[in-house]
């Protein structure tokens, strides 16, 4: 019993040290690991930008689909074995895999503008908000706080895979893509912190490839954007349903 009380003792302590001067103190970030995550920013804005154009060119000519995915890993692979220093080549591939990803990720686009664009844009406000709070939430804590959460993510990761794995042998269910859609959303949004405090950490050891960690921060934005559109597609299909009933 004093266990669990010491546990709550210590949870509302942390809690009372949230004050306003704790949310400007940025002392634990280096000036110079502030200009890496200045550069991770920024790049991963400009890739979220060609991940846009590639869906507009999906929705122009219907691009989308095997190819793009193919030619996403294709240049993942090819930025990741290119070496550091030459910066501009790097940046570039990772443009042309944020646009092939962008025309993957296409038809779903075109399905949520066809049922309701409103939809599309909630999903993005809701996936930026996610990703700025966790982010923040990543960058205030202590250092490494929760790196040790990578290890179960990476549980959570083999779990999906494995569930995948199962469903295209023996047939899926709606309950069971259901679980995968949500288990995966969770898995993404914590990567969104652990990639977050990890990339701020390698950056305190020299490792300042800030092209490599806004790809990896892109990774987790379109996988929880895919994520949270799919399931407020699915929300607005049982409400029609709904409607329809009624009527």
């Amino acid at each position: 019993m004093d266990a669990f009380t010491s546990f709550f003792d210590s949870q509302s302590s942390s809690r009372n040290r949230w004050t306003y001067e704790s949310l400007k103190n940025f002392r634990q970030i280096s000036p110079v690991v502030q200009n890496h995550l200045k550069l991770v920013y920024l790049t991963l804005c400009c890739a979220l930008v060609g991940a846009a154009a590639g869906a507009y060119l999906h929705l122009i000519w219907n691009i989308g689909g095997l190819l793009t995915t193919l030619a996403t890993v294709g240049c993942t692979i090819w930025l990741l074995s290119t070496p550091t220093y030459e910066e501009k080549k790097r940046v570039s591939i990772l443009m042309a895999a944020a646009t092939f990803q962008g025309a993957t990720v296409g038809p779903l686009i075109d399905l949520a503008i066809n049922i309701n664009p409103s939809i599309l844009i909630s999903a993005f406000g809701g996936t930026a908000l996610a990703f700025g709070c966790f982010s923040a939430a990543a960058m205030l804590a202590k250092r490494r706080e929760y790196l040790y959460l990578g290890g179960l993510l990476s549980s959570g990761v083999s779990i999906l895979l494995w569930l995948r794995f199962a469903s295209a042998i023996f047939g899926g269910s709606a309950s069971l893509f259901e679980f995968e859609l949500y288990f995966g959303l969770m898995i993404f949004v914590g990567y969104m912190v652990v990639d977050t405090q990890e990339m701020i950490e390698r950056a305190h050891h020299g490792d300042l490839d800030y092209v490599k960690h806004a790809l990896t921060l892109f990774t987790d934005f379109i996988a929880v954007f895919v994520r949270i559109l799919i399931i407020m597609l699915k929300n607005a299909e049982k409400n029609e349903k709904k409607k329809k009933r009624r009527d």
